[in-house]
């Protein structure tokens, strides 16, 4: 035998293993320091910055329904309405980020379940025993409650005014509707406070992409809003498009169904808002992001060899000029042509698929929740 070679043999395997190992010690860090600057972009830039505002817009909700409450005139009916209405869009800026203090306190149920039930506000208001923490009565408050209480329990305002001022139920109706802005900004003040507090250091620290991580439960959250929120939520029951519907057209559940004619104004601010987290676009400044992340990495479209960000940019550039063709009100656009709603939901589950499987997989990161809704 010839036993010279294997020195060679030897030395050539001490190579690869050191070539193997000195990579992953250096790779490692590297990520890690990545991942800690987008989570702390994330957290400062975007999330904060972004309750900051949605607070300054409930709080003038919260001044108008004190009014309304203490004096139910018609102009201060129209002030409540018109702070519902900015609250409301300022809302869909931050109902994405339902990680760390929105996900402890599961902010979006107390806050958009739509569409409201109506016999179950009736039954609530002058009720001794309320209780609106429990889950049973998500969808008789938040925002979808007060569209029916402010624009849905008459034709006219009138009639509305009389619904608080009638010395039978008039009293209660009222204290109902106090009660729920009340809840809203308890809820949100504890999100706030506990962002300020510990909860953003804890949520930038966690740098890793295991399940628990800040990383894996961002875009878990992120992936999950688009899919039921925003696609199905928004686009897909109320325009009969999943497989749940049959096929059936449900517009009376599209969003704010009581003052429909800013129904597409919330959607596409919602659209454009998951647009920007995808990017780091924050009120003027750009930061890491998942599309700097997925650059970083090289991940590609497995078919075109395109970079995958700019995959998902292209599609969500075709959401959006989808979206600008569609009516102000969709509640009269499923009416009228349901197919763009369709259209607009088909598009949208391409989203979703490039996002929940090609990026997830791209990032390492596995997708905990369950898609329930039979679509």
């Amino acid at each position: 035998m010839n036993y010279g070679k294997y020195p060679i043999i030897l030395f050539l395997l001490a190579l690869l293993f050191g070539c193997v190992d000195s990579t992953d010690d250096q790779d490692v860090p590297e990520e890690n320091s990545d991942r800690k600057e987008m989570l702390k972009f994330w957290a400062e830039e975007m999330i904060i910055p972004s309750y900051t505002a949605f607070d300054q817009d409930l709080q003038n909700m919260v001044i108008s329904a004190d009014q309304f409450v203490n004096s139910p005139t018609e102009s201060n009916l129209q002030a409540l309405r018109n702070t519902w209405v900015q609250a409301y869009v300022s809302w869909q800026h931050v109902e994405l980020f339902e990680v760390g203090p929105a996900e402890k306190y599961t902010l979006r149920n107390f806050y958009n379940i739509y569409p409201t039930n109506v016999s179950g506000i009736e039954s609530n208001i002058g009720s001794s025993t309320l209780n609106l923490n429990l889950p049973s009565t998500y969808d008789q408050q938040g925002f979808p409650a007060l569209d029916y209480l402010i624009n849905g329990v008459a034709e006219e305002d009138s009639k509305i005014l009389e619904f608080y001022t009638n010395s039978d139920k008039g009293e209660d109706r009222r204290a109902y509707l106090n009660a729920l802005v009340t809840r809203m900004e308890v809820l949100l003040n504890q999100v706030i406070t506990d962002w300020n507090g510990p909860a953003k250091e804890e949520f930038i620290s966690k740098t890793g992409l295991d399940i628990g991580s800040s990383t894996a439960s961002m875009v878990n959250a992120y992936v999950l809003y688009y899919e039921r929120h925003v696609r199905s939520g928004k686009f897909g029951i109320p325009s009969g498009a999943t497989l749940a519907s049959s096929g059936t057209p449900n517009p009376e559940k599209i969003e704010a169904f009581y003052k429909q004619d800013i129904s597409l104004q919330l959607a596409k601010t919602a659209h454009q808002a998951f647009t920007d987290f995808f990017n780091g676009n924050a009120n003027g400044k750009h930061g890491p992001s998942l599309k700097s992340y997925l650059v970083a990495i090289g991940a590609k479209d497995p078919s075109t060899g395109k970079l995958l960000s700019e995959y998902i940019n292209e599609q969500l550039t075709v959401i959006s000029n989808l979206l600008n063709g569609l009516s102000e009100n969709l509640y009269q656009q499923i009416i009228t042509d349901n197919d763009s709603m369709i259209q607009v939901y088909q598009e949208m589950q391409k989203a979703v698929r490039l996002l929940k499987v090609d990026m997830t997989s791209a990032m390492s990161i596995t997708i905990t929740y369950s898609d329930n809704d039979g679509d």
